[in-house]
């Protein structure tokens, strides 16, 4: 290691991880693209369509017609509710294939409840 270098943050890392991936996937009007927020103790979720860069539905934990039946769930049960409520408004919406932007997080836990849940839901990815 190069002597006084200062060691990355790990949201910087995050960071660099989610725009490699970025490079890979794009949301087009036909299979817009997931694209997950996590922070400490709540997740987002946003549909996006890359081509216009336009946010076509989003959900989280702190939306109002979630927040109530969300109290006394572990972290990643709520996770996979914002995912059943995002692909519900997809399916309004009219979507149904989408692509799964992980944002730099591992498929692990949260991010992977979240996914589960959008596919129960009905989506496709």
């Amino acid at each position: 290691m190069i002597p006084n270098k200062k060691p990355k943050s790990r949201n910087e890392l995050r960071i660099r991880r989610r725009n490699r991936g970025r490079k890979k996937i794009a949301g087009t009007a036909s299979q817009p693209r997931i694209s997950v927020y996590r922070s400490l103790t709540n997740i987002f979720a946003q549909v996006i369509d890359d081509d216009k860069g336009v946010t076509l539905a989003s959900a989280s934990t702190i939306a109002k017609d979630l927040r109530d039946s969300l109290k006394g769930l572990k972290k990643a049960e709520k996770a996979k509710l914002v995912g059943k409520k995002l692909a519900e408004i997809c399916k309004a919406k009219g979507i149904e294939n989408v692509v799964f932007d992980r944002g730099g997080y591992r498929y692990q836990g949260r991010v992977k409840a979240l996914a589960d849940g959008a596919r129960e839901g009905g989506l496709q990815f």
